[in-house]
């Protein structure tokens, strides 16, 4: 007898793509209408591919009494042009930016828990922004209500930056709130969901008092690891960044002047 045997075997993507972009905002067999910022623009989408794609939509979509009946579902605080290029990351898993956007962009993909799109729009605007934009953008994700829904590995690459507009004591604060929140819907204790993140807050930064109570803190919750609270303190003992990488005793744009910042090479 002749053994059986199976694969997946693929075809041209693009050609899929390509396919799939074309329902974007194509009122042809769709079941859900948006009705987009102040320009009350009408933004046509099919609630499957919105449902499976997104579990912000899936949430929206699956609240309605009765499905047959769509009512337009009006979204007056976003343009439509940056509702548009959330809707085509969805159909196609790319999206289209410009500078003007990207901001507002990546706002909504925190806000819609679209990893995958906030990442595309953080790439961009480190290739392409200059350094007020990437500020500006940098401080658009701290800020955003979905901030808490960012993964690891895009809160480490946000706090990454020179050119964040926030003090490390502020960074610490919200790392700590993203880490519960992590923490519970996750289910891992707060020290591994935070593993990553911690280890780019810039503590040599904070005065002592200021570390003194962070050290207070950390025997809550062991957010952030001994050794880097003693090596913040090493800093200070020695005057100097010595035994710390040199990135994390750089003030940041945001960073507040405090007196021992001097003895930081």
């Amino acid at each position: 007898m002749a053994r059986s045997c199976s694969a997946r075997l693929h075809g041209e993507a693009a050609a899929f793509t390509a396919a799939l972009r074309s329902l974007v905002n194509n009122p042809q067999f769709s079941d859900v209408t948006f009705v987009v910022g102040q320009e009350k623009q009408q933004v046509f989408a099919h609630r499957c591919v919105l449902a499976c794609r997104c579990q912000a939509f899936r949430g929206m979509l699956t609240s309605d009494e009765d499905p047959a009946v769509s009512h337009p579902r009006v979204l007056g605080n976003v343009q439509p042009e940056v509702f548009l290029a959330v809707i085509e990351f969805l159909y196609t898993n790319s999206v289209t930016l410009n500078s003007h956007t990207v901001l507002e962009v990546l706002t909504s993909s925190v806000e819609y828990g679209l990893q995958d799109l906030c990442k595309l729009c953080v790439e961009f605007i480190k290739d392409t922004l200059n350094v007020e934009q990437v500020c500006e953008a940098l401080q658009a994700v701290v800020q955003t209500r979905g901030f808490h829904e960012l993964s690891d590995t895009v809160l480490a690459r946000v706090l990454r930056s020179d050119h964040l507009a926030a003090d490390e004591l502020d960074l610490v604060q919200a790392v700590r709130e993203w880490a519960h929140v992590s923490s519970a819907v996750l289910g891992r204790p707060v020290p591994e969901v935070a593993a990553l993140p911690v280890q780019e807050l810039r503590l040599p930064l904070l005065a002592p008092s200021e570390l003194a109570m962070l050290e207070s803190q950390n025997q809550r919750d062991l957010l952030i690891p001994v050794d880097s609270i003693a090596a913040a303190w090493r800093s200070h003992a020695l005057r100097c960044g010595s035994g710390v990488p040199s990135h994390l005793c750089r003030p940041r744009h945001g960073t507040r002047p405090r007196n021992h910042h001097r003895h930081l090479d």
